[in-house]
Formats: C-alpha cells, structure tokens, sequence
C-alpha cells in the first residue's frame, strides 16, 4: 500500500512544484527499504497488540486448562512451571501483524497474494484445532485427517496453480536441488506437484510438533526466516540469481518483504513466549508459520532448502516418525511396544533426560543457527 501511494504522489507531483520535495519517496522502490520497514511494523504491531490480546484471549478463557502432553508422560524432573492455564491461539497476534505489515509494504503480485491468503487459510486451521483441544479440555484437537487434508488441498492447488500459470510453471515442472546448480530434473509436472504438496504440508506439521517448550517454535522461526530473507532477495534479483547461479524467479524478491515481517512478527511474539510464557501460538500460529516456510520455499524454487535451514523442525518431525513406527512394530512383532526415544517429539525426549526447559531451547537455537548457516553456503558451494 505505502509503495502505491508513494508512486501515486509522486505521478501526481510530476511537472510541479512539489516533485523534488516529494522525490526521497523513490525510496519506495528499494526493496531492502519496504522490508526494514515491515519488519519494524511487524514487531511493534506485535508490542502494541500483545497485551490486548493475551488479555482478550484470557477473558474469553482461550487458554490451555489440561495438561500438555509432556506432563501427561510424567517424569519431567527439570520442569519447574505447568503450562497449564497459559492462553493459547497466541498465532492470532503473529499472522495479524505479518498479513497487515505485507499489506502496507509489499506490491501485490501473484506470489505475495497467494503467500498472505495460504497464511490465512492455514491460521484458520490452526485455530479451528485449538478451539477443539479448549471445548474438549484435553490436547486431542481435531482429527489428523481434517488437518491432513485440508493442508493437502491448499498444497495442491498452490501446485496446480504455478504449473497452469505460464509465467510460474517451471517452478513445478523443473525440479532444483541444493548444491547442485542445474535442474535435475524438467518436464516433471507431476513429481514437482508432489515435492509442492511434501513442502507444504511436512513444514506445517514440522513446526506445529516443535511448538512445545516456553519459546521453542518461535524463536526457531525467527533463525529459520533469516536466510529466507536472503534467498527471496537473490531469487528475485537478476544479477544476483546469475551470479550465484541460482534459479531467477521475477517477483521473488517481493517475499523478501513478507519474510522481513515474519522476522518482525516472530520477535515480537518471542517477547510474550520467552519462558515462563504468557502466551503459547498454538496451532493457529504454528501451522501457519510452517505452511509459509513451505510456501516460501517452493516459489523461490528451492523446496529441498527446507530440509537443511529447517534442520531442527526435520529432526523434530522424524522423531515422531520413527517413534511412531517403531511403536507400531514392535508392537505386532513382539506383542508389546518399544520406543526409540524417552518420548517424542525430540524436545520431550531431553527433558525426560533431566535437562531443563531453557537449556533444550537454548541449545535447539544453536542448532538452529548451524543448520541456517550451511543453507546459507549452499549459495556458493554448487
């Protein structure tokens, strides 16, 4: 919105005597300008609305009254605080200040209106879940199937969507890998719908089981968006993408924006979710917040990125796989279930080992950081 009206004043003061007070508004067209500046909406949007939403969320007794999964198990002998009676659908406050500072500092092109409208799709998922786990008062939510599927459509149609449109097809149809410059892959319609589908939904769900502990999933998200910033400006660059012998994606670069407010909203919301929280996302902001790391990443053409910048939500979700699996296994072979870790997802089993809450986190960033920075040199070890 601003990047409009700001070319609209300016055509408007052409030939006047306004057009040199009027022309430091060329800073506008500046990318790096419009993402600094909705970054910096995003965070004070979240300062300015966190209270009133906490607040709001606590009156309308929006807040998690069982106990999470972790004290269910038992055992957590580093655990000093319950969770219980913490407000949750704190994701409200994180996708409200992202869609509303993409708004007023991206343009409007096909990628960003798909990016803010899937958001939106998946926070409203995610909240529909949330209200199930509060109207029932335990931690079962809605059923995996309606959560699947749902997230599984929107992929789907994200996929269809860029191999119909001409100008977004090889987004799909050419399938990149990290480390590796060229396509391995062309012509592949019906393999990139399903890496797109993959993306999309084993991001949310990544996310959604990270989001455990006192500021584990935010500040995850935070670490994760920085070399996302990075790349959607790349992609969105010519020179750049040339350069780095990276995939061109025109328009890309407007994501850079969306990511810059990512980064603003997930500050933001870490100020209420440090430990002791004041306010959990739940799946409103956890499925949302994956999705558009998947989303991201598929319309920069780098859908594999994932698997390595979002190293700590992989191994969160493989924990669960396997722990899972070799349950079920073990279960029909030996007639009793096994179970690879203490508890899963992967954080649990860490605090089942004595470690307390703030270390997992902490230690988890680290990783975190280590898993951002090898995504980051996959742009030059090609």
């Amino acid at each position: 919105m601003f990047y409009y009206l700001s070319q609209y004043l300016r055509v408007q003061a052409e030939g006047t005597q306004w057009a040199n007070t009027l022309s430091p508004l060329r800073v506008f067209n500046y990318i790096t300008f419009r993402s600094a500046g909705a970054a910096i909406t995003a965070l004070v949007l979240s300062w300015w609305l966190g209270p009133r939403v906490i607040a709001w969320l606590k009156e309308l007794k929006f807040g998690q009254n069982y106990a999470d999964k972790a004290e269910e198990g038992g055992g957590m002998v580093a655990r000093v605080l319950s969770k219980k009676g913490t407000p949750t659908m704190g994701g409200i406050l994180i996708v409200t200040a992202m869609d509303l500072s993409g708004l007023l500092w991206a343009q409007w092109n096909e990628l960003v209106v798909l990016t803010l409208l899937s958001l939106i799709v998946l926070a409203g998922l995610g909240f529909y879940d949330d209200y199930a786990k509060i109207t029932k008062q335990n931690n079962l939510g809605t059923t995996s199937v309606i959560k699947l599927s749902v997230q599984t459509l929107l992929a789907a149609f994200i996929g269809i969507y860029l191999w119909r449109l001409p100008a977004t097809s090889k987004l799909i149809t050419q399938i990149n890998v990290p480390f590796y410059k060229y396509p391995v892959l062309t012509g592949a319609g019906i393999i990139g719908i399903i890496i797109t589908i993959l993306a999309i939904v084993g991001s949310s769900n990544a996310v959604n089981l990270t989001d455990g502990l006192d500021g584990l999933a935010i500040g995850c998200t935070l670490i994760v968006v920085t070399p996302f910033l990075v790349f959607t400006y790349i992609a969105g660059n010519f020179n750049f993408a040339n350069y780095l012998q990276v995939p061109f994606v025109p328009g890309a670069g407007e994501l850079t924006v969306f990511c810059s407010a990512m980064f603003g909203a997930a500050l933001g919301f870490l100020w209420y979710n440090c430990h002791p929280a004041q306010v959990f996302m739940g799946d409103t902001g956890s499925l949302a917040l994956g999705g558009a790391f998947g989303i991201i990443a598929v319309l920069i053409h780098q859908p594999f990125i994932l698997l390595i910048a979002g190293g700590v939500f992989v191994a969160e979700a493989v924990s669960v796989m396997i722990q899972r699996s070799w349950f079920k296994i073990t279960k029909r072979t030996r007639g009793q279930g096994q179970r690879v870790f203490l508890m899963a997802p992967l954080h649990h089993h860490f605090e089942k080992k004595g470690w307390y809450e703030s270390q997992v986190v902490t230690r988890f960033y680290i990783l975190c950081i280590l898993c951002a920075v090898v995504a980051l040199s996959t742009l030059k070890l090609r």
